[in-house]
Protein backbone atom coordinates (compact mmCIF):
# COMPACT_ATOMS: atom_id res chain seq x y z
CA UNK A 1 0.00 0.00 0.00
CA UNK A 2 1.78 3.35 -1.09
CA UNK A 3 1.66 5.87 1.71
CA UNK A 4 1.92 9.19 -1.02
CA UNK A 5 1.01 11.84 1.35
CA UNK A 6 -2.03 10.55 2.98
CA UNK A 7 -1.46 10.29 6.49
CA UNK A 8 -0.44 7.52 8.96
CA UNK A 9 -2.73 8.37 11.32
CA UNK A 10 -5.42 8.78 8.43
CA UNK A 11 -4.85 4.65 7.00
CA UNK A 12 -4.85 3.42 10.45
CA UNK A 13 -8.43 5.21 11.67
CA UNK A 14 -10.18 4.94 8.30
CA UNK A 15 -9.26 1.11 7.51
CA UNK A 16 -9.98 -1.48 10.50
CA UNK A 17 -9.56 -4.23 8.12
CA UNK A 18 -5.61 -3.86 7.64
CA UNK A 19 -4.14 -7.18 8.95
CA UNK A 20 -0.85 -6.73 11.45
CA UNK A 21 1.87 -7.23 8.67
CA UNK A 22 -0.61 -4.63 6.67
CA UNK A 23 0.36 -2.19 9.50
CA UNK A 24 3.85 -2.96 9.96
CA UNK A 25 5.23 -3.09 6.79
CA UNK A 26 3.38 0.70 6.52
CA UNK A 27 4.85 1.70 9.55
CA UNK A 28 8.57 0.91 7.93
CA UNK A 29 7.89 2.21 4.47
CA UNK A 30 7.14 5.60 6.66
CA UNK A 31 10.01 4.59 8.71
CA UNK A 32 12.39 4.68 6.01
CA UNK A 33 10.92 7.58 3.81
CA UNK A 34 11.73 9.54 7.34
CA UNK A 35 15.30 8.09 8.09
CA UNK A 36 16.27 5.55 5.51
CA UNK A 37 16.94 1.95 6.90
CA UNK A 38 14.95 -0.32 8.25
CA UNK A 39 13.22 -0.67 11.44
CA UNK A 40 11.70 -2.77 14.03
CA UNK A 41 7.85 -2.36 15.14
CA UNK A 42 6.12 -2.82 18.12
CA UNK A 43 2.90 -1.56 20.06
CA UNK A 44 0.94 -0.96 22.98
CA UNK A 45 -2.84 -0.98 23.67
CA UNK A 46 -5.28 1.74 24.80
CA UNK A 47 -7.44 0.17 27.72
CA UNK A 48 -11.00 0.54 29.00
CA UNK A 49 -12.10 -0.21 32.48
CA UNK A 50 -14.93 -2.98 32.47
CA UNK A 51 -15.77 -2.48 36.38
CA UNK A 52 -14.22 -1.03 39.24
CA UNK A 53 -14.05 2.88 39.40
CA UNK A 54 -12.18 5.17 41.85
CA UNK A 55 -11.10 2.56 43.53
CA UNK A 56 -7.56 2.61 42.13
CA UNK A 57 -6.14 5.36 43.82
CA UNK A 58 -7.97 3.48 47.27
CA UNK A 59 -5.76 1.17 47.01
CA UNK A 60 -8.61 -1.20 45.80
CA UNK A 61 -9.48 -3.29 42.35
CA UNK A 62 -9.90 -2.55 39.07
CA UNK A 63 -10.67 -5.02 36.07
CA UNK A 64 -9.41 -3.25 32.56
CA UNK A 65 -9.04 -4.70 28.94
CA UNK A 66 -6.45 -3.59 26.72
CA UNK A 67 -8.25 -2.75 23.44
CA UNK A 68 -7.29 -3.12 20.10
CA UNK A 69 -5.81 0.67 19.37
CA UNK A 70 -2.58 1.48 19.60
CA UNK A 71 0.61 3.60 19.81
CA UNK A 72 2.87 2.27 17.38
CA UNK A 73 6.90 2.75 17.32
CA UNK A 74 9.11 2.11 14.27
CA UNK A 75 12.93 2.25 15.47
CA UNK A 76 16.14 1.81 15.01
CA UNK A 77 19.56 2.72 16.83
CA UNK A 78 21.77 5.58 15.64
CA UNK A 79 25.11 6.64 16.34
CA UNK A 80 25.54 8.67 19.56
CA UNK A 81 23.34 9.54 22.68
CA UNK A 82 20.67 11.70 20.59
CA UNK A 83 16.80 10.21 20.05
CA UNK A 84 15.54 11.84 17.14
CA UNK A 85 11.46 11.31 17.29
CA UNK A 86 8.47 11.80 14.80
CA UNK A 87 5.08 12.20 15.69
CA UNK A 88 2.65 11.57 12.81
CA UNK A 89 -0.15 12.34 14.81
CA UNK A 90 1.05 15.93 15.17
CA UNK A 91 3.57 16.00 12.14
CA UNK A 92 6.54 17.38 13.99
CA UNK A 93 9.83 16.06 15.13
CA UNK A 94 11.97 16.41 18.37
CA UNK A 95 15.16 15.43 19.22
CA UNK A 96 16.53 14.84 22.81
CA UNK A 97 20.59 14.51 24.19
CA UNK A 98 20.07 11.60 26.28
CA UNK A 99 22.95 12.98 28.12
CA UNK A 100 20.98 16.59 29.06
CA UNK A 101 17.18 16.02 29.00
CA UNK A 102 14.63 18.92 29.75
CA UNK A 103 14.08 19.28 33.60
CA UNK A 104 11.11 20.23 33.40
CA UNK A 105 7.26 20.35 31.43
CA UNK A 106 6.29 22.09 28.61
CA UNK A 107 2.89 20.78 28.07
CA UNK A 108 3.91 19.41 24.99
CA UNK A 109 3.34 16.14 23.84
CA UNK A 110 7.10 15.09 23.78
CA UNK A 111 6.82 15.53 27.88
CA UNK A 112 5.34 12.04 27.73
CA UNK A 113 8.02 10.74 25.85
CA UNK A 114 10.83 12.95 28.03
CA UNK A 115 9.28 11.58 31.87
CA UNK A 116 9.69 8.16 30.30
CA UNK A 117 12.84 8.16 29.14
CA UNK A 118 14.40 10.09 32.36
CA UNK A 119 12.90 7.55 34.25
CA UNK A 120 14.48 4.29 32.51
CA UNK A 121 17.96 6.09 32.86
CA UNK A 122 17.11 7.00 36.50
CA UNK A 123 16.14 2.95 36.72
CA UNK A 124 19.96 2.34 35.41
CA UNK A 125 18.88 1.70 31.83
CA UNK A 126 21.78 3.20 29.61
CA UNK A 127 19.73 3.89 26.71
CA UNK A 128 20.82 4.09 23.15
CA UNK A 129 20.77 7.14 20.21
CA UNK A 130 17.83 6.22 18.02
CA UNK A 131 15.42 7.25 14.96
CA UNK A 132 11.92 6.84 16.24
CA UNK A 133 8.50 6.77 14.46
CA UNK A 134 5.60 7.58 16.46
CA UNK A 135 1.69 7.08 15.29
CA UNK A 136 -1.20 6.46 17.54
CA UNK A 137 -4.74 5.63 16.96
CA UNK A 138 -6.11 5.33 20.33
CA UNK A 139 -9.19 8.17 20.02
CA UNK A 140 -7.23 11.38 22.27
CA UNK A 141 -9.65 12.76 25.17
CA UNK A 142 -12.11 9.74 25.41
CA UNK A 143 -10.35 8.43 28.57
CA UNK A 144 -8.94 5.31 26.47
CA UNK A 145 -5.62 6.10 27.85
CA UNK A 146 -3.87 7.37 24.57
CA UNK A 147 -1.15 8.51 26.90
CA UNK A 148 -0.40 5.36 28.97
CA UNK A 149 -0.13 3.70 25.44
CA UNK A 150 2.14 5.94 24.02
CA UNK A 151 4.54 5.84 27.72
CA UNK A 152 4.32 2.22 27.51
CA UNK A 153 5.34 1.29 23.67
CA UNK A 154 8.08 4.32 23.87
CA UNK A 155 9.77 2.56 26.95
CA UNK A 156 9.58 -1.03 25.56
CA UNK A 157 10.96 0.54 22.15
CA UNK A 158 13.53 1.88 23.77
CA UNK A 159 14.73 -0.65 26.12
CA UNK A 160 14.89 -3.14 23.25
CA UNK A 161 16.19 -0.85 20.68
CA UNK A 162 19.08 -0.36 23.51
CA UNK A 163 19.16 -4.70 23.50
CA UNK A 164 17.36 -5.12 26.26
CA UNK A 165 15.86 -7.45 24.72
CA UNK A 166 12.69 -9.42 25.97
CA UNK A 167 12.75 -13.04 26.88
CA UNK A 168 10.22 -14.67 24.70
CA UNK A 169 9.79 -17.56 27.53
CA UNK A 170 8.81 -15.57 30.31
CA UNK A 171 8.01 -11.84 28.93
CA UNK A 172 10.05 -10.72 31.54
CA UNK A 173 12.71 -7.62 29.61
CA UNK A 174 16.35 -8.92 29.95
CA UNK A 175 19.55 -7.20 30.79
CA UNK A 176 22.42 -7.18 33.35
CA UNK A 177 20.02 -5.94 35.82
CA UNK A 178 16.14 -7.18 34.28
CA UNK A 179 13.45 -4.76 34.20
CA UNK A 180 9.66 -6.39 33.75
CA UNK A 181 6.37 -5.34 32.01
CA UNK A 182 5.36 -4.78 35.48
CA UNK A 183 8.57 -2.97 36.59
CA UNK A 184 8.07 -1.05 32.92
CA UNK A 185 4.42 -0.10 34.07
CA UNK A 186 5.45 1.36 36.81
CA UNK A 187 8.67 3.30 35.78
CA UNK A 188 5.88 4.70 32.64
CA UNK A 189 3.09 5.77 35.78
CA UNK A 190 6.20 7.32 37.58
CA UNK A 191 7.15 9.63 34.44
CA UNK A 192 3.33 10.76 33.93
CA UNK A 193 3.06 11.66 38.23
CA UNK A 194 6.40 12.99 38.48
CA UNK A 195 7.45 14.78 34.96
CA UNK A 196 4.01 15.03 33.23
CA UNK A 197 2.33 15.78 36.85
CA UNK A 198 -0.63 13.90 36.21
CA UNK A 199 -1.87 11.74 39.51
CA UNK A 200 -2.85 8.66 37.62
CA UNK A 201 -2.89 5.18 39.26
CA UNK A 202 -1.11 1.97 38.20
CA UNK A 203 -4.35 0.77 36.44
CA UNK A 204 -3.91 2.47 32.45
CA UNK A 205 0.31 1.54 32.31
CA UNK A 206 -0.56 -1.89 33.86
CA UNK A 207 -2.80 -3.53 31.54
CA UNK A 208 -1.27 -1.79 28.34
CA UNK A 209 1.82 -3.48 29.61
CA UNK A 210 0.14 -6.91 30.73
CA UNK A 211 -3.40 -7.24 28.65
CA UNK A 212 -4.16 -10.66 26.67
CA UNK A 213 -6.33 -11.30 23.94
CA UNK A 214 -9.74 -11.98 24.89
CA UNK A 215 -9.52 -11.48 28.38
CA UNK A 216 -9.98 -9.16 31.37
CA UNK A 217 -7.65 -8.53 33.86
CA UNK A 218 -8.61 -7.73 37.71
CA UNK A 219 -5.82 -5.58 39.19
CA UNK A 220 -4.95 -5.69 43.17
CA UNK A 221 -3.68 -1.89 43.13
CA UNK A 222 -1.80 -2.43 46.06
CA UNK A 223 -0.09 -5.78 45.81
CA UNK A 224 -0.61 -5.34 42.22
CA UNK A 225 -1.54 -9.17 42.07
CA UNK A 226 -3.36 -9.34 38.86
CA UNK A 227 -5.86 -12.25 37.17
CA UNK A 228 -6.95 -13.08 33.97
CA UNK A 229 -10.28 -12.97 33.04
CA UNK A 230 -12.07 -14.88 30.19
CA UNK A 231 -14.28 -12.87 27.98
CA UNK A 232 -16.25 -15.22 26.26
CA UNK A 233 -16.31 -15.23 21.97
CA UNK A 234 -19.01 -13.14 20.47
CA UNK A 235 -19.10 -10.85 22.67
CA UNK A 236 -17.74 -7.24 21.74
CA UNK A 237 -16.66 -3.97 23.87
CA UNK A 238 -18.51 -1.04 22.80
CA UNK A 239 -17.33 1.99 24.17
CA UNK A 240 -19.67 4.65 23.64
CA UNK A 241 -18.44 8.46 23.53
CA UNK A 242 -20.91 11.50 24.39
CA UNK A 243 -18.33 14.19 23.30
CA UNK A 244 -18.64 15.95 26.10
CA UNK A 245 -16.44 16.79 28.87
CA UNK A 246 -17.46 19.19 31.54
CA UNK A 247 -15.14 21.67 33.18
CA UNK A 248 -15.95 20.65 36.57
CA UNK A 249 -14.22 17.14 36.15
CA UNK A 250 -10.64 17.98 37.26
CA UNK A 251 -11.73 20.10 40.36
CA UNK A 252 -14.30 17.54 41.51
CA UNK A 253 -11.99 14.64 41.08
CA UNK A 254 -9.55 16.29 43.38
CA UNK A 255 -12.84 16.60 45.68
CA UNK A 256 -13.40 12.96 45.56
CA UNK A 257 -10.13 12.05 46.34
CA UNK A 258 -10.17 14.26 49.06
CA UNK A 259 -13.33 13.09 50.24
CA UNK A 260 -12.25 9.51 50.49
CA UNK A 261 -9.53 10.57 52.26
CA UNK A 262 -11.45 12.60 55.38
CA UNK A 263 -13.49 9.31 55.51
CA UNK A 264 -10.44 6.79 56.01
CA UNK A 265 -8.61 9.64 58.84
CA UNK A 266 -11.94 8.96 60.28
CA UNK A 267 -12.26 5.56 60.05
CA UNK A 268 -8.91 4.73 60.92
CA UNK A 269 -9.57 6.71 64.37
CA UNK A 270 -12.07 3.02 65.38
CA UNK A 271 -9.79 0.88 62.88
CA UNK A 272 -6.28 1.29 63.57
CA UNK A 273 -5.14 -1.03 60.29
CA UNK A 274 -7.59 0.86 57.91
CA UNK A 275 -4.53 2.75 55.99
CA UNK A 276 -7.29 3.17 52.75
CA UNK A 277 -11.05 2.73 51.61
CA UNK A 278 -9.55 -0.79 50.53
CA UNK A 279 -9.41 -2.00 54.04
CA UNK A 280 -12.73 -1.49 55.53
CA UNK A 281 -16.30 -3.69 55.08
CA UNK A 282 -19.72 -2.68 54.48
CA UNK A 283 -20.12 -3.72 58.43
CA UNK A 284 -17.50 -1.15 59.41
CA UNK A 285 -18.68 1.32 57.64
CA UNK A 286 -22.41 0.65 58.94
CA UNK A 287 -20.71 0.47 62.80
CA UNK A 288 -18.18 2.91 62.79
CA UNK A 289 -19.45 5.49 59.86
CA UNK A 290 -22.45 7.28 61.63
CA UNK A 291 -19.92 10.16 62.71
CA UNK A 292 -19.26 10.88 58.86
CA UNK A 293 -20.68 13.90 56.92
CA UNK A 294 -23.26 12.51 55.03
CA UNK A 295 -21.39 13.29 51.74
CA UNK A 296 -18.21 11.50 52.85
CA UNK A 297 -20.16 8.61 53.71
CA UNK A 298 -21.61 8.07 50.10
CA UNK A 299 -18.39 8.14 48.98
CA UNK A 300 -16.92 5.29 51.09
CA UNK A 301 -19.92 3.43 50.72
CA UNK A 302 -19.64 3.92 47.05
CA UNK A 303 -15.34 2.84 47.20
CA UNK A 304 -16.05 0.09 49.25
CA UNK A 305 -19.38 -1.40 47.52
CA UNK A 306 -17.44 -1.09 44.06
CA UNK A 307 -14.50 -3.31 45.31
CA UNK A 308 -16.89 -5.99 46.12
CA UNK A 309 -18.58 -5.56 42.61
CA UNK A 310 -15.29 -6.22 40.93
CA UNK A 311 -14.96 -9.34 43.01
CA UNK A 312 -18.12 -10.46 42.18
CA UNK A 313 -18.22 -10.07 38.59
CA UNK A 314 -14.16 -11.76 38.25
CA UNK A 315 -16.87 -14.85 39.56
CA UNK A 316 -19.16 -13.89 37.39
CA UNK A 317 -16.62 -13.96 33.98
CA UNK A 318 -15.02 -17.27 35.75
CA UNK A 319 -18.42 -19.43 35.39
CA UNK A 320 -19.34 -17.73 32.22
CA UNK A 321 -22.41 -15.67 33.84
CA UNK A 322 -22.61 -12.29 31.38
CA UNK A 323 -26.44 -11.45 33.05
CA UNK A 324 -24.96 -11.67 36.22
CA UNK A 325 -21.69 -9.47 34.90
CA UNK A 326 -23.98 -7.24 33.26
CA UNK A 327 -26.14 -6.78 36.42
CA UNK A 328 -22.69 -5.98 38.37
CA UNK A 329 -21.90 -2.77 35.81
CA UNK A 330 -25.51 -1.30 36.36
CA UNK A 331 -25.57 -1.20 39.21
CA UNK A 332 -21.83 0.15 39.40
CA UNK A 333 -23.16 2.63 37.31
CA UNK A 334 -25.78 3.85 40.17
CA UNK A 335 -23.05 3.83 42.61
CA UNK A 336 -21.44 6.05 40.70
CA UNK A 337 -24.24 8.46 39.88
CA UNK A 338 -26.02 8.89 43.46
CA UNK A 339 -22.84 7.68 46.30
CA UNK A 340 -19.97 9.37 44.22
CA UNK A 341 -22.05 11.82 41.83
CA UNK A 342 -19.74 11.49 39.11
CA UNK A 343 -22.62 10.81 36.19
CA UNK A 344 -23.96 13.29 34.53
CA UNK A 345 -26.98 13.84 31.76
CA UNK A 346 -25.13 12.40 28.93
CA UNK A 347 -23.48 10.01 30.43
CA UNK A 348 -26.84 8.32 32.04
CA UNK A 349 -28.43 8.95 28.66
CA UNK A 350 -25.97 6.87 27.18
CA UNK A 351 -26.29 4.05 29.56
CA UNK A 352 -30.06 4.19 29.44
CA UNK A 353 -30.19 4.02 25.03
CA UNK A 354 -27.49 0.53 25.58
CA UNK A 355 -29.33 -0.65 28.42
CA UNK A 356 -33.21 -1.03 25.80
CA UNK A 357 -30.89 -2.08 22.99
CA UNK A 358 -30.81 -5.63 21.74
CA UNK A 359 -27.63 -7.79 22.83
CA UNK A 360 -26.49 -5.91 25.79
CA UNK A 361 -26.02 -7.59 28.10
CA UNK A 362 -24.83 -4.32 30.78
CA UNK A 363 -23.28 -1.17 30.50
CA UNK A 364 -21.77 1.55 32.75
CA UNK A 365 -20.34 5.10 32.85
CA UNK A 366 -16.68 4.14 32.60
CA UNK A 367 -13.68 6.48 33.72
CA UNK A 368 -13.67 9.41 36.04
CA UNK A 369 -16.88 10.79 35.45
CA UNK A 370 -18.39 14.10 34.36
CA UNK A 371 -18.66 13.08 30.44
CA UNK A 372 -16.10 10.83 28.48
CA UNK A 373 -17.13 7.68 27.56
CA UNK A 374 -19.63 4.27 28.29
CA UNK A 375 -19.26 0.57 28.13
CA UNK A 376 -21.48 -2.15 27.02
CA UNK A 377 -21.12 -5.70 26.41
CA UNK A 378 -23.03 -6.74 23.46
CA UNK A 379 -23.49 -9.35 21.40
CA UNK A 380 -21.32 -9.32 18.32
CA UNK A 381 -23.93 -9.74 16.07
CA UNK A 382 -26.05 -7.17 17.42
CA UNK A 383 -23.11 -4.52 16.76
CA UNK A 384 -24.66 -2.69 13.75
CA UNK A 385 -28.01 -2.50 15.37
CA UNK A 386 -26.36 -1.29 18.31
CA UNK A 387 -24.63 1.08 16.74
CA UNK A 388 -27.36 2.73 14.90
CA UNK A 389 -29.97 2.47 17.82
CA UNK A 390 -27.49 4.24 20.55
CA UNK A 391 -26.16 7.04 18.10
CA UNK A 392 -29.75 7.74 16.81
CA UNK A 393 -31.17 7.87 19.92
CA UNK A 394 -28.25 9.95 21.55
CA UNK A 395 -27.99 12.52 18.84
CA UNK A 396 -32.09 13.12 18.12
CA UNK A 397 -31.95 13.84 21.92
CA UNK A 398 -28.90 16.09 22.63
CA UNK A 399 -27.97 17.41 19.02
CA UNK A 400 -24.74 15.73 19.59
CA UNK A 401 -23.26 12.78 17.26
CA UNK A 402 -21.61 9.92 19.67
CA UNK A 403 -18.58 8.28 18.47
CA UNK A 404 -18.99 4.14 18.95
CA UNK A 405 -15.79 2.31 19.23
CA UNK A 406 -15.92 -2.09 18.70
CA UNK A 407 -13.11 -3.14 20.53
CA UNK A 408 -12.28 -6.78 21.85
CA UNK A 409 -9.68 -6.97 24.40
CA UNK A 410 -6.37 -7.37 23.24
CA UNK A 411 -2.23 -8.11 23.77
CA UNK A 412 -0.57 -5.79 25.86
CA UNK A 413 2.73 -4.08 24.53
CA UNK A 414 5.10 -6.18 22.31
CA UNK A 415 7.16 -6.75 18.95
CA UNK A 416 5.08 -6.42 15.70
CA UNK A 417 5.37 -9.00 12.90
Amino acid sequence: MALANLSLRLIFMDNTKLTAENRTSILKQRFSQLFGGGSRTYQAPGRVNLIGEHTDYNSGFVMPAAIGFHTMVSIAPRPGRKLVIYSENYSEHIELDLDHLPVARTGHWSDYVIGVVKMLERAGKTLVGANVLVVGDVPQGAGLSSSASLEVAIGYALLDSSDHRPDQTSGTMCNGTGIDRTKLALLCQQAENEFVGARCGIMDQFVSSHGKQGQALMLDCRSLDYRLLPLPDGVALAICNTMVKHSIAKGEYNQRRAECEAGVRELSKCLPHVLALRDVTAEDLDTFGHNLPDVVRRRCHHVISENARVRQAATALESGDLPAFGKLMLESHRSLRDDFEVSCSELDLMVQLAGQAEGVYGTRMTGGGFGGCTIALVESACVEAFQQTVQEGYTRATGCKPEIYVCYAADGVGQMF
